[in-house]
């Protein structure tokens, strides 16, 4: 100690001076080589060494399987022929204009829906409920411009004047049930109506439909009018508890048309079977449509992580796991989540409560927040009541990233991730929801270490070369 005293009272404050001068330059140099290598490699030079050469020596074990292999042969081949671009979907879950979302604008006072999300509904209405031959009936002529109205006030007027023009026009108690009805009971009696309505029209086009090109057509908009009514009419019941009811009626709905599995009534039932608890009936659905060809969504790529997570989340352990390794089921547990959060990045945050849920939009873009938060409203439950299934999310899902070439927009086992798709989130999603962006990775800790120990021995070395004997009695003390 009387060394080191006789020492340190024998230094200049140039040697300080210097000394912080050469710190803050080395510290300097490791930040800029941790920049660069995060910038090519997506990952921290120091944190990759850490865990690839002194875990292992410290009796520490990497606890993330290796990338499947069982996904990526054949659909990410299949995917990559054909990149998408970023296309909008109809939710198949969404709500109810009148009884939701009016509800819940009437509460907050914020509009829960963009005029891009509404106005893209508008064009749905035009395509699925009008045709060539609305000329032939008045009431039809007036619906047709009834779905053009912007204003929900006329258009509600314009569905009454169809009414009066004909009693049995089913897309006038269609929009009544959508915007009028205050409650999900009124919404439901008005689709009744339009049932019973939309049956009538639907056997009278069918009689007739060979007989010209416009009675063909006729045909298709009566199909969508009954096949859209019968839906709603499930979802009306899955929202009143009825939910055997809903499942059944679903079923028969898929059965009876079974050309229309582009509308997605599927994720429904998926919905409905999980509330039930009914996990077998869950798989067979997801046997038919988890498929190569078919193309995929958060719902199912999530259900099926959530069934394989069901069967080990109980007993999972994250320390347990790292001595042990993981057993058969919890790797093919964790490849399932891995797969689900790559298609789909946004959803974790949302079903561990990272980020504030807000209503889904009437349209969703499939890999995209708007995606993320149309599924997490209305699964997030089902993943509760399953132990431990959120507490292996939350160990697992983070290492997706990792097994993700860098730049993360090469994909792995699906195709790349869109990159339009930020901005079409912005327009589907009202604007006081923070919008969740991919990729975006968040900067290591050590990139911010090196940076703060730059910043701060650069601050000295000023501090020495300002004040050297202020900064001599401060090191000596």
């Amino acid at each position: 100690l009387l060394t080191v005293t006789v020492f340190l009272s024998t230094l200049t404050p140039k040697f300080y001076f210097a000394l912080t001068v050469t710190s803050s330059f080395i510290s300097g140099l490791i930040f800029v080589f941790e920049w660069w290598h995060f910038r090519k490699y997506g990952t921290s030079f120091i944190e990759q060494v850490s865990v690839s050469h002194l875990r292992p020596l410290i009796g520490g074990a990497e606890n993330s399987p290796p990338a499947p292999a069982a996904f990526s042969a054949g659909e990410n081949e299949t995917s990559r022929q054909n990149m998408p671009e970023c296309k909008v979907w109809r939710n198949p879950l969404n709500l109810f204009r009148g009884a939701e979302y009016s509800r819940y604008m009437w509460v907050t006072g914020k509009e829960p829906l963009t005029y891009y999300d509404m106005n893209l509904s508008a064009q749905d209405h035009q395509t699925f409920f009008t045709c060539d031959t609305d000329a032939l009936r008045p009431s039809d002529t007036v619906m047709q411009k009834a779905w053009r109205e912007r204003n929900p006030q006329a258009r509600i007027k314009a569905a009454y004047q169809a009414l009066e023009l004909n009693n049995d026009c089913a897309t006038a108690y269609v929009l009544l049930a959508e915007e009028e009805a205050t409650t999900i009971v009124d919404a439901e009696k008005y689709f009744r109506q339009a049932l019973k309505a939309g049956e009538v029209m639907y056997r009278k086009s069918q009689n007739c439909h060979s007989q010209s090109p416009q009675h063909e057509a006729q045909l298709r908009r009566d199909t969508n009018v009954l096949v859209y009514v019968k839906r709603r009419l499930a979802m009306c019941a899955r929202k009143l508890g009825r939910i055997r009811e809903a499942v059944k009626m679903m079923r028969d709905l898929m059965k009876e048309f079974p050309l229309l599995s582009m509308l997605n009534i599927h994720e429904n039932l998926l919905e409905a079977l999980l509330e039930l608890q009914a996990y077998a009936d869950v798989q067979a659905v997801l046997a038919k449509y988890d498929d190569i060809s078919l193309p995929k969504s958060a719902a199912i790529c999530y259900t099926a992580a959530l069934l394989k997570a069901r069967a080990v989340s109980e007993r999972f352990s994250p320390e347990t796991a790292s001595k042990r390794g993981l057993s058969t089921a919890e790797i093919n547990a964790v490849e399932a989540i891995h797969r689900a959060v790559e298609f789909n990045p946004h959803v974790p945050k949302y079903l561990l409560e990272m980020k504030s849920l807000v209503l889904p939009p009437e349209h969703i873009l499939k890999r995209g927040d708007s995606e993320a938060v149309a599924y997490a409203f209305f699964h997030l439950q089902h993943w509760k009541r399953i132990e431990g299934a959120l507490n292996l999310l939350h160990c697992t899902w983070e290492g997706t990233f990792r097994m993700i070439p860098y730049p993360l927009e090469k994909g792995h086992l699906f195709y790349p991730y869109p990159s339009c798709t930020e901005t079409a989130d912005r327009e589907l999603l009202p604007t006081f929801h923070e919008v969740s962006v991919y990729p975006q990775k968040e900067l290591p800790f050590f990139i911010h270490f090196t940076a703060g120990l730059c910043s701060f021995s650069a601050m000295l070395a000023l501090l020495t070369h300002q004040f050297p004997e202020l900064m001599v009695i401060f090191v000596k003390a």
